[in-house]
């Protein structure tokens, strides 16, 4: 009984050290993946940039300035 539970203990850290080494293998991301995630970030820069420099956004965020400017202490 003493030497299966061994071998099931060593069969268990067996693969517990292969899912750790394929993990760690795969923990970073690959140049593609940069370069996606690269493109996917100045995308969103440029739409955010569209937006916050539209005139209503303007018109709005001076409004906020103006009125804390204003504001009585």
């Amino acid at each position: 009984m003493g030497t299966i539970r061994l071998v099931r203990w060593g069969v268990r850290r067996c693969v517990n050290w292969r899912a750790a080494l394929r993990s760690r293998l795969d923990a970073g991301m690959a140049t593609a993946e940069y370069a996606v995630g690269t493109i996917a970030a100045c995308a969103f820069a440029a739409v955010l940039y569209k937006v916050v420099t539209s005139e209503t956004v303007t018109g709005a965020l001076q409004s906020v300035i103006q009125k804390a400017l204003d504001a009585q202490f």
